[in-house]
């Protein structure tokens, strides 16, 4: 009898949800990886180091073609991501990337955000570091921020 290959899938879960996620499908015999990097968040009266997941409201799931549907018996899953009509499929080698990059954080600087109008941020480089901006608009060549404080826009071209 031959053994069936077990695949990566993406499984999209409710916002704030995927490290619970995580937890309920390894309790279930489930192989489940659910990235992670430390990022200090302030708060008005302290700063705390927390662990994060790498990518908003994904998990990867390792399970056989049949067993897929086995996570939906964890409360926080909402479906898988499709590619083409077909489930996604994240191969061996892109899980070890990822694995292989936040084990050595300190080589890589990794920031995953989605900025999205009526964002606010604090600027960290550049003329205008510090200044906090308001996002107004998002393309895919530039953003364009509002300085309030300083009464201007500012037009920020992606790299």
């Amino acid at each position: 009898m031959q053994k069936e290959k077990m695949n990566w899938y993406v499984v999209y879960t409710k916002p704030k949800w995927e490290k619970k996620v995580a937890e309920q499908l390894i309790q279930r015999g489930i192989d489940c990886y659910c990235p992670l990097v430390t990022q200090i968040k302030q708060w008005s009266d302290r700063k705390k180091k927390v662990e994060v997941p790498l990518f908003n409201s994904y998990i990867f799931v390792r399970l056989a073609e049949k067993d897929r549907n086995l996570v939906f018996q964890s409360s926080g899953v909402v479906r898988y991501l499709f590619w083409l009509g077909k489930p996604a499929i994240v191969r061996d080698d892109e899980i070890d990337t990822i694995q292989k990059w936040l084990s050595n954080p300190d080589q890589y600087e990794i920031a995953v955000t989605s900025i999205q109008v009526g964002d606010k941020l604090i600027l960290e480089s550049g003329p205008f570091k510090s200044q906090e901006a308001i996002v107004q608009e998002v393309n895919k060549n530039n953003y364009v921020l509002v300085l309030e404080s300083m009464g201007c826009v500012l037009k920020v071209k992606m790299k």
